[in-house]
C-alpha cells in the first residue's frame, strides 16, 4: 500500500502535466521493447529466411536479381527502422512536456503570491514542487529514451550493412 500512496502523491504533487509525462514515457517504452524484442527474436529468423531465399536463386548478377537484392535490403531495412522515427519523436517531446510543467507550476505559484502574497509558504511550495517533479520526469524519461533510442538506431545501421553483405 505504501507504495500506490507514494504514486499518489507524487502524482498529486506533479499535476496533469506529469500524468501526461508518464503516459507518453510508458508508450516511448512499450516501443523500444518492441523494437529489441524485434530485434533479437523476430529478425534473426526473417533474415536467415531471406539470406537461404537469396542463395538458393541461381544467379545473382542480372538486373532482376541486382533489383531483387537491393529490394530485400530495402525491405529488411525498413523493419529495422520501424517506430524509431516515432520513439525519436517521444523523446523530444518528453522535455518540452517537463518544460510546460515547470510553466504551470510557476504560474501556479504566482497564483498563490498574487492571492496571498508571500506569507503563503506552503501554496507556494505547492506550485514550485509541481515544477521541480515534472521538470525531472521529462528530463530522466527523455535521457534514458535518447540513450535506447540511439543504440536501437546504430543497431539498426550496423545490421543493414551487415545484410548488404551478406547478400553478395
Amino acid at each position: 500500500m505504501h507504495l500506490f500512496d507514494g504514486l499518489h502523491r507524487l502524482t498529486d504533487n506533479g499535476g496533469e502535466v506529469l500524468i501526461t509525462i508518464m503516459v507518453i514515457s510508458t508508450i516511448m517504452w512499450t516501443f523500444i521493447v518492441e523494437r529489441y524484442i524485434y530485434l533479437y527474436f523476430i529478425h534473426p529468423r526473417r533474415l536467415r529466411q531471406h539470406v537461404d531465399n537469396w542463395s538458393s536463386r541461381q544467379e545473382h548478377s542480372s538486373w532482376m536479381a541486382r533489383n531483387l537484392r537491393e529490394g530485400l535490403i530495402g525491405e529488411i531495412n525498413a523493419s529495422l527502422q520501424k517506430n524509431l522515427l516515432l520513439i525519436q519523436t517521444l523523446v523530444a517531446v518528453l522535455p518540452l512536456l517537463g518544460l510546460l510543467g515547470t510553466v504551470t507550476g510557476m504560474i501556479s505559484t504566482f497564483e498563490v503570491m498574487m492571492v496571498f502574497g508571500t506569507g503563503n509558504t506552503r501554496g507556494m511550495s505547492s506550485g514550485i514542487s509541481q515544477a521541480l517533479i515534472t521538470t525531472a520526469a521529462g528530463l530522466v524519461t527523455s535521457l534514458s529514451g535518447l540513450y535506447f533510442s540511439s543504440q536501437l538506431q546504430a543497431q539498426a545501421e550496423t545490421e543493414t550493412n551487415r545484410i548488404t553483405g551478406l547478400l553478395d
